[in-house]
């Protein structure tokens, strides 16, 4: 029974660890394909794991056809980026300067999408950039918003070492 309750306990910590995962909020066909799912636009939401409070929606292309029914396709690598105050922010820990948020593959091995925190102390504002990248050549093609906080709620900074 005790060897139960301690394996519990680690796969619930293990869950809790995993990084967030996109809520698909909806999705638009951009081209008709006659084999496989049409090309689309996905819309997704992300909840920010270190700051409950900040919802970020990612707009991107997804690759159609049989190649993108298998899983096989390279999804474009622009994206477009919102993220807004969906509740009250507060703060567990002192976040990074920086931080990768969410990452997502966009093609079977090479290709993913990033979700970046940034936090600009002097404004007590929440910077998110999101782009691609690729293991030989990324991809400049970005999208940045900004969630500010209240000046009452100050952004706990960890200290750079």
């Amino acid at each position: 029974m005790h060897s139960i309750h301690c394996t519990l306990v680690v796969l619930s910590t293990a869950l809790v660890a995993l990084p967030s995962q996109a809520q698909k909020i909806g999705e638009v066909d951009t081209v008709f394909q006659w084999l496989g799912p049409d090309h689309k636009i996905v819309v997704e939401a992300y909840d920010d794991p270190k700051v409950p409070g900040v919802t970020c929606y990612v707009s991107r292309a997804r690759t159609g056809g049989i190649k993108g029914a298998l899983g096989l396709a390279e999804d474009r690598s622009e994206a477009s980026i919102e993220c807004r105050q969906v509740g009250p922010i507060n703060f567990k820990e002192p976040l990074p300067q920086q931080e990768d948020v969410f990452t997502e593959r966009m093609s079977l091995l090479f290709k993913r999408l990033h979700v970046v925190r940034m936090v600009d102390v002097q404004r007590n504002t929440l910077v998110y950039l999101t782009y691609s990248d690729r293991v030989i050549e990324g991809s400049p093609q970005n999208s940045v918003t900004a969630v500010t906080v209240e000046r009452g709620v100050k952004i706990p900074v960890k200290e750079r070492r």
